[in-house]
């Protein structure tokens, strides 16, 4: 049975801590490609929107554009606790993403043509999505781990105390 098809009722404690880690550790993996994929996803787009001349670039490149770039996805979206920060640069969905570029010609944007450009982007945006889909998936499996842990706790099937021995 996959950890999605879990009943988390019929997990152990240590089981439902286990799967709630995994699961968390997971979500950090989706979230940093998906993160990678952002990024050059918006500078895919600033590309475009220079050759049109919608951009706040309109003539030369994109580079004056980077750092408003990068800090809306490095300092931008919700709160979340903090997690230890790993690099999942290896990892296989990051490995995917960077053959992805590789593929489209990421490393000279300004060579693309309009066509390869779009291509470009178009699969950037699927990626993306397909991650964004995932995260949604990992959060709800998550929530009901967690919430299942908070039913044990306030019920009183599991004891606070265990909880300073616990990583």
């Amino acid at each position: 049975m996959s950890p999605a098809e879990l009943d988390p009722t019929a997990l152990s404690l240590p089981e439902l801590r286990a799967l709630r880690a995994e699961l968390q550790e997971q979500d950090d993996v989706v979230s940093y490609v998906r993160r990678m994929a952002q990024v050059r996803l918006d500078i895919v787009r600033a590309e475009q929107a220079r050759r049109s001349g919608a951009g706040a670039v309109a003539t030369g490149d994109i580079t004056g554009d980077l750092s408003s770039i990068l800090s809306s996805h490095l300092v931008g979206g919700a709160a979340r606790p903090p997690r230890p920060a790993d690099d999942y640069s290896d990892h296989p969905l990051a490995v995917e993403l960077e053959h992805l570029c590789d593929e489209c010609g990421s490393t000279d944007l300004a060579s693309l043509d309009d066509s390869e450009l779009s291509e470009y982007e178009s699969r950037l945006s699927a990626f993306e999505a397909a991650r964004s889909s995932e995260r949604k998936g990992l959060f709800g499996r998550v929530d009901a781990l967690s919430a299942e842990l908070v039913r044990r706790y306030r019920d009183g099937e599991a004891d606070v105390s265990g909880l300073l021995g616990d990583d």
